[in-house]
């Protein structure tokens, strides 16, 4: 029997290696291995050849260094070997960095011989070095040697040696992927890049590739490859996400505490979203300037792994963040960090750094996007409402407290219009930032809340005290602005808010009309009576029309135009109502007086309005056709007055023209002549107005006249009356 070899004395490391301690001190353990651990240790490392050795191997980098024994120790061809068992109280325990059974030897060679480099170093003392691919360079060597003696039977006579021998070579194998794990791990670090120690890893991980390209036919688990490229793929993935889930970890935890205060809340996830972005970006530049370059030379490509293993870890922080994610700011802030920081092209910092050649999967999951969207949509469809009803609330408190409006840029002003726009050119803006999808649906949320706005606008208005021609002179500007606008700015997006608008300005005119109808309707009831032959009552009446034009001078100028051409024919058409009904019967001088005032008031009236800007040239017959029928001399004349009438107002009725030859007191055989030769005229009349071609023009049809006994006299022999 062989005595066993004496095992070496464990060597210091080399001055300035770095110190394992610093990295790892765990699993440290006293064992004595026996010959049941080695075959139990054999026939799993057969039964697995493929799999990597236990993880509590990969902190213990140092646990090599007590292998300072013959590996090539092996029995003589023939000779029988005993198990090296350990007894109690002779020789050295095995060092307590040794963990899976690897003990002292029994050798039948005469010489041992020591497993160590030319310049002394074990394979643990090159691995502690990170002398990477030497120390693979060594257990290559030890592999081949060992597949050969295994190839040659060497082993017949004591298959544990070779168990204990290659379940050496694994634990090195795994102790060189342990400190690849550790070389990801900290080449982030604060420490800095360690650019040899990155070559090293990419040589070595090529290294054992090109010697184990596939795995053996025959099974044998010491070629089988370690795949440590993919060790390497997988330390940087978790490496990624171990810094993406510690960055704004204090900030997690406030906006999760803050979800009643959903602004502060949205402040905090800003501020983690920025903490986010700001370690991604600074890590992905120290790979991109730092880490590939040393990669590089074995051709590794580093900047596209560490780029996917940073999308992947982002990725996952952003959904498990957008499933706290409270209220329509948080949303957004999601959405527009997703799209537009981590999104864009500048993301890194620099013009030449950009993320990615080759298209990276979503950072969020269409659902899970999908998702965030409609839920975005949905609080933002309460935000729009309650700005708008802020709006509505700003708007009462300045009518309550009497202010009246500005005038900017010559027209009256009101904040309404201004904060309408704000508020959906922002949400706009920002919901097109994101997709296009979504600026279409803000779009639609706008459009439906406005259109359901200016209803309720509009009756508020009514109710308040403010009902005044300044007041409704700016809304209806207000309204006009949002209509042009909205509709230029956002075709088609506004199409169904432009009847509501169209509504409400109909509406303010209307009641800027009737303010204006009700404060001057008394004037026009000393018209056509016998005072008004002797005075000039009209011209109050023309004072009114100056003062309200006043205020149309500040309102928008189609509506201004509009509102003054109704005035016009309101003027025009009270005065033939008093005209037509009159409170007095003019005879003889009397009603010669009455045709010439007639004459100058309807004068007085087409120089007010022209010099105001009305475009009713239309009205300007009206009145003196009624005066010429009134103060005609030749009664043969009063027909050419009365075709001038019906041609010009193809509106007038029989009740009308009636009322008209009553004024005159004709005899019974000259108002059938006129009423007969009427007819035939209003015949005309009537088709040419169904047939488009009057313009669309009403004047007479809104005078109502009574049947005086004057008008039913002159209906007396007329056929059709």
């Amino acid at each position: 029997m062989q005595s066993p070899k004496e095992p070496v004395e464990p060597q210091t490391p080399v001055k300035g290696a770095r110190r394992a301690s610093s990295r790892d001190s765990t699993h440290r353990e006293d064992l004595r291995p026996g010959l049941g651990t080695f075959r139990r240790a054999f026939s799993l490392v057969s039964q697995r050849a493929s799999s990597r050795a236990s993880d509590s191997w990969r902190s213990s980098r140092f646990l090599f260094r007590s292998l300072r024994r013959s590996l090539d120790d092996r029995p003589a061809v023939g000779e029988c070997q005993a198990p090296a068992v350990p007894e109690a109280g002779h020789g050295p325990e095995v060092p307590s960095r040794v963990t899976d059974g690897v003990s002292r030897q029994s050798s039948t060679r005469a010489e041992p011989e020591e497993l160590e480099p030319d310049a002394g170093k074990s394979v643990a003392d090159l691995i502690t070095e990170r002398q990477l691919l030497a120390a693979f360079q060594q257990l290559q060597h030890l592999e081949t040697q060992l597949v050969a003696e295994k190839a040659s039977h060497t082993f017949e006579q004591d298959p544990t040696d070779f168990a204990r021998r290659a379940m050496d070579v694994c634990l090195h194998y795994d102790g060189l992927a342990a400190e690849i794990r550790t070389i990801v791990r900290e080449t982030l670090g604060p420490d800095g890049v360690d650019a040899n120690a990155l070559a090293e890893l990419a040589h070595v991980v090529r290294a054992e590739e090109e010697a184990h390209p596939e795995s053996p036919a025959d099974g044998d688990f010491l070629r089988t490859p370690r795949r440590w490229r993919q060790q390497w793929e997988d330390a940087v993935k978790r490496n990624a996400q171990e810094r993406v889930q510690q960055a704004g970890a204090g900030e997690a935890q406030e906006v999760a505490g803050e979800a009643q205060e959903v602004a502060e809340g949205a402040s905090g996830l800003a501020r983690l979203l920025a903490e986010l972005g700001g370690l991604v970006r600074h890590d992905l530049q120290k790979v991109q300037l730092e880490v590939q370059p040393a990669y590089a030379a074995a051709g590794f490509p580093a900047w596209e792994t560490y780029l996917r293993a940073y999308h992947g870890a982002v990725a996952q922080r952003l959904q498990e963040l957008a499933q706290d994610a409270r209220g329509c700011e948080q949303l957004y802030i999601l959405l527009d960090w997703a799209a537009n920081v981590y999104g864009s092209p500048n993301f890194l910092g620099a013009p030449d750094l950009t993320l990615s050649t080759e298209p990276l999967p979503p950072l969020l999951a269409p659902d899970v996007w999908a998702k965030l969207e409609s839920d975005y949509t949905s609080f933002l469809e309460t935000k729009i409402a309650s700005y708008l009803d802020n709006i509505l609330q700003l708007e009462k408190s300045r009518w309550a407290a009497g202010e009246a409006p500005e005038v900017l840029q010559g027209r009256y002003h009101t904040p309404l219009s201004i904060d309408i726009h704000m508020l959906v050119a922002e949400h706009v803006k920002a919901a097109g930032a994101i997709s296009a999808e979504l600026e279409a649906t803000t779009l639609r949320i706008c459009a439906q809340a406005l259109g359901l706005f200016v209803p309720r606008f509009q009756k508020a208005f009514l109710e308040s005290e403010a009902v005044n021609e300044p007041h409704l002179g700016a809304n209806i500007n207000a309204c006009e602005e949002l209509r042009t606008s909205l509709l230029a700015r956002f075709p088609g997006a506004f199409t169904e808010l432009e009847k509501p608008l169209v509504a409400a300005t109909c509406f303010f005119q209307k009641q800027l009309l009737q303010g204006w109808q009700h404060d001057v309707k008394p004037l026009f009831r000393v018209l056509c009576t016998k005072d008004w032959l002797t005075e000039n009552p009209l011209q109050a009446l023309m004072d009114k029309v100056v003062a309200f034009a006043s205020h149309l001078e500040h309102v928008d100028p189609l509506r201004a135009q509009e509102t003054l051409q109704e005035v016009h024919r309101y003027v025009v058409r009270e005065y033939l109502v008093q005209a037509l009904r009159p409170r007095e019967r003019f005879r003889g001088v009397e009603r010669t007086t009455a045709s010439q005032r007639m004459g100058l008031d309807a004068q007085t009236i087409e120089d007010t309005f022209q010099g105001l800007g009305s475009e009713a040239t239309w009205l300007g017959q009206a009145i003196p056709c009624v005066a010429d029928i009134l103060g005609e001399t030749y009664k043969g004349d009063i027909q050419r007055h009365l075709e001038a009438l019906i041609r010009s107002y193809p509106d007038i009725r029989r009740d009308h023209v009636l009322a008209i030859l009553a004024l005159r007191h004709l005899g019974h055989r000259q108002n059938q002549h006129l009423l007969q030769h009427a007819q035939d005229l209003l015949r005309a009349s009537a088709q040419a107005e169904d047939s488009g071609t009057s313009g669309g023009r009403v004047l007479f049809a809104e005078i109502e006249v009574s049947t005086s006994m004057d008008v039913l006299i002159a209906c007396i022999w007329c056929p059709w009356a």
